[in-house]
């Protein structure tokens, strides 16, 4: 098979590049450029797409002896995830840019573009299983991506090769140590890619500007402060409202207006929720019959909830939550999964959160 290998760089990318040549595929590597200024993208552990990242990944593919290509996809990067982060979060969401990079750039210019090329696949270093044509939650469940990957669909999944699905991170360096590669103790890339500092408020005010707003309390409506940008507040964060109401327990955002730029917050026992509304699903296969049993993951690191699944009018579903929770935001994704813990629990497909609440 004739295949792609996405190298960022990083170890696990080296390693499924590898695996692909032992395998007996014919592989080609190519580095995603991602930033128009690319010397600006990594500090240690954070951002990625750096010179460093492209001279590291270029150097595994002369180690395993594969031709090696980059890849200039900054612009579309900035139209398809940056601009749309930033769109989302002034439109009062939170989005997940990792999942809109799989969808828009991974698993859709660079398929796309492979195929063109005559490639029959493109293999990732993601963590997840891929068996049958079906996605599946890697061995290593505190690596496992899946999450971001549910956006993909069928066509995709069927382009796509994960080598390093069945194995765990400690596995993958070990192999990346045994082969020599310098990258075996390179750090993860972790936070977003295009905002290295970590900083997502002062990255957001500087695109959108400062848009001050109030701090309402939802239990009894008064103006409790006043803040420079709703689009620095997610729903459910804690830390960071800049506010002390006059009981001294801890508040909660509770929801985000943008036309008002109003802000709500509140205490715990208000910021509870046991139903998800959403946009229309994208599944990963045949799309499922309704109503269903299942589990959702409501965030990329967070804990799969039992719920049950059934049809909205509007096209979207409604997840009705065994156990009550908080934080979940309009924006993130709701990722739908069977239970199989013998081969990876299997991933049906994802949809938009539209709203979270009470019903």
């Amino acid at each position: 098979m004739r295949v792609l290998a996405a190298m960022s760089g990083g170890v696990d990318s080296a390693v499924a590049a590898a695996l692909a040549v032992d395998a007996g595929h014919d592989v080609t590597g190519v580095h995603l450029a991602l930033s128009p200024d690319r010397q600006t993208l990594r500090s240690g552990a954070r951002g990625c797409c750096s010179v460093e990242d492209a001279h590291d990944a270029r150097r595994v593919a002369d180690e395993l002896g594969i031709p090696f290509y980059v890849w200039d996809l900054a612009e579309r990067f900035t139209a398809d995830v940056v601009e749309d982060f930033v769109a989302e979060y002034a439109a009062g969401r939170t989005p997940n840019p990792c999942l809109r990079c799989n969808e828009k750039i991974k698993f859709s210019a660079v398929l796309d573009r492979a195929r063109a090329l005559g490639f029959d696949a493109v293999v990732t270093g993601h963590h997840a299983r891929l068996s049958g044509g079906e996605l599946r939650r890697s061995a290593d469940a505190a690596k496992d991506q899946s999450y971001v990957l549910a956006v993909l669909t069928a066509e995709q999944l069927a382009g796509a090769v994960f080598p390093l699905g069945s194995m765990t991170k400690d596995r993958v360096r070990a192999l990346a140590a045994e082969r020599g590669f310098a990258v075996a103790t390179k750090a993860d890339s972790h936070d977003i890619c295009f905002i290295p500092d970590g900083d997502t408020r002062g990255f957001l005010a500087r695109r959108l500007g400062e848009q001050p707003g109030p701090l309402v309390d939802a239990a009894t409506g008064a103006t409790v402060g006043e803040h420079s940008g709703a689009y620095g507040f997610t729903v459910g964060q804690r830390r960071g409202l800049g506010v002390s109401v006059g009981d001294q327990r801890p508040r909660y955002v509770l929801g985000i207006e943008p036309v008002s730029r109003t802000v709500t917050i509140g205490t715990a026992d208000l910021a509870g929720i046991t139903e998800v509304r959403t946009g229309r699903p994208t599944w990963t296969g045949p799309a499922p019959r309704l109503p269903l049993r299942a589990e959702v993951q409501l965030r990329a690191h967070g804990t799969p909830v039992p719920c049950d699944v059934t049809a909205a009018g509007d096209g979207g579903l409604v997840v009705a939550l065994d156990d009550e929770q908080r934080g979940v935001a309009p924006g993130q994704s709701a990722v739908l999964y069977l239970p199989d813990p013998g081969r990876g629990d299997l991933v049906l497909g994802q949809a938009p959160v539209v709203s979270a609440g009470r019903p």
